[in-house]
C-alpha cells in the first residue's frame, strides 16, 4: 500500500510538470550522450593504441645509389656498414630495446613498394635500384624509439630512422581530442541537469506543501515524504538516459559498424559490446544523481 501511494504520487508529479519534465528528459538525454560519446571514444583511442602500437615497427633505410641524404653523398651503404647496424642491434646497446628485427634487401624492399604503388606514375618509374636495403625493428616498447634513433641516424650508412607510431599519432590526438571536448560539453550539461531537477523537485514540493504538512502530522517519516519527490527525479533522469544509450547504440550499429568499418576495414571500432558495457554505467549514475539532486533540493522541504 506504501508502495503504491509513493509510485502514484511520484507519477502524478511527473504528469502535473510535464514541461518541466521534459526538459529535465531532454537535459538528460543530452548530457549523457556526450558522457557515452566521451567513453566510447576513449575505449576506441585505447584499442588502436593497443592494436597498432603492438604492430608499429622503427624502420632503418640504409642509403641507396644517388643518394642525396648528407649521411650517404650519393653512395650506396656497403656490407661492412649494414653488418655493422646488424651489430648494434644484436649485441650492441640497442640489443636491450630490441624485441627482433628482420632485414631487407633492397630487392624486398622494392617488391614491397611495388605492391602498394605499382598502379600509380611513382612506382612505374621507380626500379629496384633506386630502393635502398632496410632493416624492420619490432621494439619491446614503442616509447624507446628516440634511444634508437639516437644511436642510429648519422651512423655512417644510415639514410633515415622512420618511427611508424608517429605517422597514426595524428589520428590518436584527434580522437584523445574529441574525447576531452564530449567530457567537457557532457560536465557543463550534468550540471545544468542537477540544476535543473533540483528546482524541478523544489516547485514540486512547494506545490504539494499541504499534503506535506498532512503526512508529517500522522507521523510519516522524512524518507518516506521524500521518496515520492526522488522518485519523480530518477524517473524522469532514467527516461532520458535510456534514450542516450538507444541513440548511442544507434550510432554504432549504423554509423560506426554499418558504415565506417566496412569503409575503414584496417580499424577496429567500437562495438555494441562496449555501448553495453557504458549503458549499465550512465543508468546507474543518471539515478544516482538524480537522487543526490532530489535530497540536496528537500533538505528543507521535508522539514514542514
Amino acid at each position: 500500500m506504501r508502495l503504491h501511494f509513493v509510485v502514484s504520487r511520484a507519477l502524478a508529479g511527473l504528469f502535473k510538470n510535464v514541461s518541466t519534465t521534459i526538459a529535465v528528459i531532454i537535459v538528460t538525454f543530452i548530457s549523457l550522450l556526450f558522457v557515452g560519446l566521451g567513453g566510447l571514444t576513449n575505449m576506441q583511442v585505447s584499442a588502436m593504441k593497443q592494436e597498432w602500437y603492438s604492430k608499429v615497427e622503427v624502420s632503418v633505410y640504409m642509403c641507396a645509389q644517388s643518394d642525396a641524404v648528407k649521411n650517404c653523398d650519393g653512395k650506396e651503404a656497403t656490407a661492412a656498414q649494414v653488418d655493422d647496424v646488424k651489430q648494434e642491434l644484436t649485441s650492441g646497446d640497442l640489443a636491450k630495446y630490441v624485441s627482433n628485427f628482420e632485414f631487407q634487401s633492397r630487392n624486398e624492399v622494392y617488391k614491397d613498394f611495388q605492391r602498394q604503388f605499382s598502379d600509380s606514375v611513382l612506382g612505374q618509374a621507380t626500379s629496384a635500384d633506386m630502393m635502398p636495403s632496410a632493416f624492420r625493428i619490432k621494439l619491446k616498447d614503442p616509447k624507446t624509439y628516440q634511444q634508437v634513433s639516437d644511436v642510429l641516424t648519422g651512423q655512417p650508412g644510415v639514410a633515415t630512422v622512420q618511427n611508424q607510431a608517429e605517422l597514426v599519432q595524428p589520428l590518436l590526438n584527434l580522437f584523445r581530442w574529441s574525447t576531452q571536448i564530449s567530457w567537457g560539453l557532457a560536465l557543463l550539461m550534468s550540471v545544468a541537469a542537477v540544476l535543473l531537477i533540483s528546482t524541478t523537485i523544489r516547485l514540486s514540493a512547494l506545490r504539494r506543501q499541504k499534503e506535506t504538512q498532512i503526512l508529517r502530522m500522522t507521523g510519516a517519516s522524512t524518507l518516506f515524504i521524500q521518496l515520492p519527490f526522488m522518485l519523480e527525479g530518477a524517473l524522469a533522469a532514467l527516461i532520458g538516459a535510456v534514450a542516450a544509450c538507444g541513440a548511442l547504440a544507434a550510432g554504432v550499429h549504423y554509423l560506426v559498424q554499418g558504415w565506417l568499418q566496412k569503409t575503414i576495414s584496417f580499424i577496429s571500432f567500437v562495438n555494441l559490446q562496449n555501448v553495453w558495457l557504458l549503458s549499465g554505467i550512465m543508468i546507474v549514475g543518471a539515478i544516482v544523481l538524480s537522487m543526490v539532486a532530489s535530497l540536496i533540493s528537500l533538505a528543507k522541504y521535508a522539514k514542514i
